[in-house]
């Protein structure tokens, strides 16, 4: 499956254990070009547990919004930034939507 950094998708996500899984939504954050020469890609776990959205490692897709509403999701949701995984696209089950709240553009440099 062709992903783009940005795209709201569902995947079987594993739990830590590794011993079980749950259907879940997640955001792809790699970039694009990475996401088309490579295998798997790079997910945020996305959550429907809003009341820490204020934290920052996490960010809200109000569905109030436009850009909300563009992800395809059911509801309020907040993106967990904390809980970042690497898979075979393979994994993806399907796209819900896109979500272009965040900026992708990086604001500084890094450093070496």
């Amino acid at each position: 499956m062709i992903v783009h950094r940005g795209d709201v998708v569902l995947i079987d996500y594993p739990y830590a254990a590794g011993s079980r899984t749950k259907v879940r939504p997640v955001l792809v954050i790699r970039n694009d070009r990475d996401n088309q020469r490579l295998l798997n890609t790079i997910v945020a776990q996305i959550i429907s547990v809003t009341r820490r959205a204020l934290e920052p490692t996490q960010v809200l897709i109000d569905l109030a919004t436009s850009e909300g509403q563009q992800s395809g999701l059911r509801q309020d949701s907040v993106v967990n930034c904390v809980n970042v995984l690497t898979l075979d696209k393979g994994m993806i089950l399907r796209k819900l939507g896109t979500c272009r709240i965040l900026s992708w553009k990086r604001s500084t440099p890094v450093s070496k």
